[in-house]
């Protein structure tokens, strides 16, 4: 039995499936290796598979019309991404790419829709991820679009508690390495305007900083703060 079927037996999605059905996806799908830094799919490929991140990181997101990064989210070991291969095959809508040395699973979108037509609950289920998926983009471009550059980096810290957040001795530790310019290119704005935000929420002890290391000193006074901010500046409907 291959390391491809532990796998797929492991994500949350395949976990209901019996273990012959899982045996038919295994041999139907295919499993590739990235080096850091290197595209697993662009905007202009064919989205003719759904891939299940087996180990690594993965970042997904989009490049302006003034050909600019923007990150819509980052993929954790055991999530699936590219969904949108269910629905046909159509170019893609980002560019996915390795952010440390990872293994992808390769699932045919027709076999993803087969299984979606036998099974109501893995049909449900799917469509639960693409929700999910397109609510937190339609979340995030509402606060690029109101909010101030420091309002939208507090939103992302919270973001970043709630996901990534380690909580140790002083405070919480946010368990992903992120470069000035990857914060910039999540909240839309620049690189210089994330490093002035950050020194200055540095000063007022929100957080203390290190080299692609970010620790939240007070997360219960940064969420007091930020959402206090945000519930001030909501804008009216």
């Amino acid at each position: 039995m291959s390391e491809r079927f532990w796998y797929l037996k492991s994500c949350l999605l395949f976990e209901q499936l019996s273990a012959e059905e899982i045996s038919l996806l295994e041999r139907n799908s295919r499993a590739r290796t990235f080096p850091k830094g290197s595209p697993i799919y662009l905007p202009v490929d064919h989205a003719d598979a759904v891939l299940l991140l087996a180990r690594g990181r993965v970042k997904l997101g989009v490049y302006t019309p003034e050909g600019k990064q923007a990150i819509l989210a980052f993929i954790e070991p055991g999530e699936l991404f590219g969904e949108l291969a269910v629905l046909g095959d159509s170019p893609r809508d980002e560019y996915a790419e390795a952010v440390e040395p990872s293994m992808v699973i390769m699932v045919p979108g027709a076999e993803m829709r087969r299984l979606m037509a036998n099974h109501p609950e893995f049909a449900l289920g799917i469509t639960k991820l693409i929700g999910l998926r397109r609510r937190r983009v339609e979340r995030r471009l509402k606060y690029l679009l109101f909010r101030s550059s420091r309002d939208r980096l507090l939103h992302l810290l919270l973001e970043l508690i709630e996901d990534y957040g380690r909580v140790n001795s002083d405070g919480v530790l946010i368990d992903l390495k992120l470069s000035h310019q990857d914060l910039a290119n999540i909240i839309g704005t620049t690189r210089e305007t994330v490093t002035i935000v950050l020194g200055d929420l540095q000063s007022e002890g929100y957080v203390k900083l290190g080299r692609r290391c970010l620790l939240i000193s007070d997360p219960d006074r940064l969420r007091e703060v930020a959402v206090g901010r945000l519930q001030r500046t909501e804008p009216m409907a």
